[in-house]
C-alpha cells in the first residue's frame, strides 16, 4: 500500500482505490472527490499520511461549487421560496454538515472534537424556537441531498425538541433530549451497511442491527463522556410502550422519558424520509400511522404532544380542498387540527400562483371549505397539467 502525504492532497482529487487513515479506517471511497474540509480535518487531527493501493487524479479546473447543497426542482413551489428565508435553510444545512463531520470521526474511531455535539444542540434549539415552520418544511420536503444519517439525526432532533417544548420540559432536559437524539443511531456507524439493501434482513443481519443501541450507548459514555441521562436515551430509543422493544424489553414509564420522545420523532422521520427500500410517506399518512398505534409502540401522552405541535396535516403539506383548490398548509392549530390555515397554489379556475403569492384561507372561518385529501408532492406536477 502506498503512502500519500496529507499536504499533497488537493480538493476534488480522487483515487482509483479506497483511501485509508490509521490502518483500516476509510477516509475516502474509490472515485469520491476529496474535499478541502476533509483535508483540513486530517490536519486538525494531526494525521500526516493517508494510504491507498490506488492512483490519485486531479480533475480539470471547474467552477467552484455553490454554498448550499443542490435542491430538487419543483414546478409549482420550492420550500425555500415559500418561506423566502434563506437564513433558516442555511442554518439547517450547516447543522447537518457539522453533524456529518462529527459522524465521520465517530465512524473512524477518532477522538471527537470537544463540545461539537453540545454546540450543534444549541443550534438546533435556537433554530426550532425561531424557525419552527421552516424547519418542518425542510423535513417534509426532503430538499437536502446527501449526508443521509446526519440529516435523519438532525431531523429527529428537531422533532424531539418540538415535542419537549410542547411538554414544557425544563431547558436542561430539552438539551439532554436533543443530544440523545443526535447520537441515537451512531452505533450504526460501526456496523456494515445492511439497511440500504433491498428486501428483508437475514437473521444474522437483524441481530447485528439490533446491537446498534448498545454500540451508541458506549459511544455516548466512553467517547463523549455523557451522563446516564443522555446515554439512556440512546440505549432505549427502540424500546416499546408494550414491552416488545429492544435491547432490554422495558415497558411503559420504565423507559426513559427522552427515549420515549425520540422513539416517536424517529418513527415519523423514518416514514417521511425517502429510503433505498421505499418511497417517502406523505406527512398526513405518517401522522395517521402514528395515531393508529393503539398503545403498542409509543407513550400515548408523548404521541398526543407530537400531534398537537405538528397538526393532523403538518405544516408544508399539500392538500386538496372540496372545491378543487390545491393548497399548502400554512399554519396549524392544536384546538382545530382539521381546520388549519392554508395558502392557495392552484385555485378553482386552475390558475397557478407563484410561491408565496396565493391567497391565505382560514378553514376555521370558511366553514364551507374542507380538506378532502393530502397530496404527495410528487403528484402535484400532474394534477393540473
Amino acid at each position: 500500500m502506498k503512502n500519500f502525504a496529507v499536504d499533497s492532497l488537493k480538493p476534488e482529487m480522487t483515487f482509483s482505490e479506497p483511501v485509508y487513515i490509521e490502518g483500516e479506517s476509510v477516509f475516502a471511497a474509490a472515485g469520491v472527490p476529496v474535499r478541502q474540509k476533509d483535508i483540513d480535518r486530517l490536519i486538525g487531527w494531526g494525521i500526516t499520511e493517508v494510504h491507498s493501493n490506488g492512483e490519485p487524479s486531479v480533475p480539470a479546473a471547474r467552477e467552484p461549487p455553490p454554498d448550499l447543497p443542490p435542491q430538487k426542482p419543483h414546478p409549482l413551489v420550492s420550500l425555500t421560496e415559500v418561506k423566502e428565508n434563506k437564513t433558516a435553510y442555511r442554518t439547517y444545512t450547516l447543522i447537518i454538515e457539522r453533524l456529518d463531520t462529527a459522524f465521520i470521526a465517530i465512524k473512524n474511531c477518532l477522538p471527537p472534537e470537544p463540545h461539537v455535539i453540545d454546540d450543534i444542540c444549541d443550534q438546533v434549539l435556537q433554530g426550532v424556537r425561531a424557525q419552527k415552520e421552516s424547519f418542518i418544511d425542510f423535513i417534509l420536503g426532503g430538499e437536502v441531498d446527501g449526508w443521509e444519517m446526519a440529516k435523519c439525526s438532525v431531523n429527529t432532533a428537531i422533532l424531539s425538541a418540538l415535542i419537549a417544548l410542547e411538554l414544557k420540559l425544563p431547558h436542561h432536559k430539552i438539551m439532554q433530549i436533543i443530544t440523545g437524539s443526535l447520537l441515537h443511531d451512531t452505533g450504526m456507524l460501526r456496523l456494515p451497511k445492511i439497511l440500504d439493501k433491498q428486501g428483508g434482513l437475514s437473521e444474522a443481519e437483524t441481530k447485528k442491527m439490533k446491537s446498534h443501541p448498545l454500540l451508541a450507548h458506549k459511544i455516548a459514555t466512553r467517547e463523549f463522556s455523557y451522563p446516564n441521562e443522555i446515554a439512556n436515551i440512546v440505549l432505549q430509543h427502540h424500546e416499546r410502550w408494550d414491552g416488545g422493544g429492544y435491547p432490554q424489553g422495558l415497558t411503559g414509564t420504565a423507559i426513559d422519558l427522552g427515549a420515549r420522545i425520540v422513539s416517536v420523532a424517529d418513527a415519523f422521520e423514518a416514514m417521511v424520509s425517502e429510503k433505498p427500500y421505499r418511497n417517502a410517506m406523505v406527512g398526513y399518512q405518517a401522522i395517521k400511522n402514528l395515531m393508529s398505534d393503539n398503545f403498542c409502540r409509543f407513550d400515548p401522552e408523548i404521541l398526543r404532544a407530537f400531534i398537537l405541535t405538528m397538526g393532523i396535516y403538518p405544516i408544508g403539506s399539500f392538500v386538496l380542498l372540496n372545491n378543487g383548490v390545491l393548497a399548502r398548509i400554512f399554519e396549524v392549530r392544536a384546538s382545530a387540527p382539521l381546520r388549519p390555515r392554508i395558502q392557495v397554489l392552484v385555485d378553482a379556475q386552475k390558475n397557478v400562483f407563484k410561491a408565496g403569492e396565493g391567497t391565505i384561507i382560514d378553514l376555521l372561518t370558511e366553514k364551507n371549505l374542507y380538506i378532502t385529501k393530502a397530496i404527495d408532492s410528487r403528484e402535484v406536477t400532474g394534477l393540473y397539467a
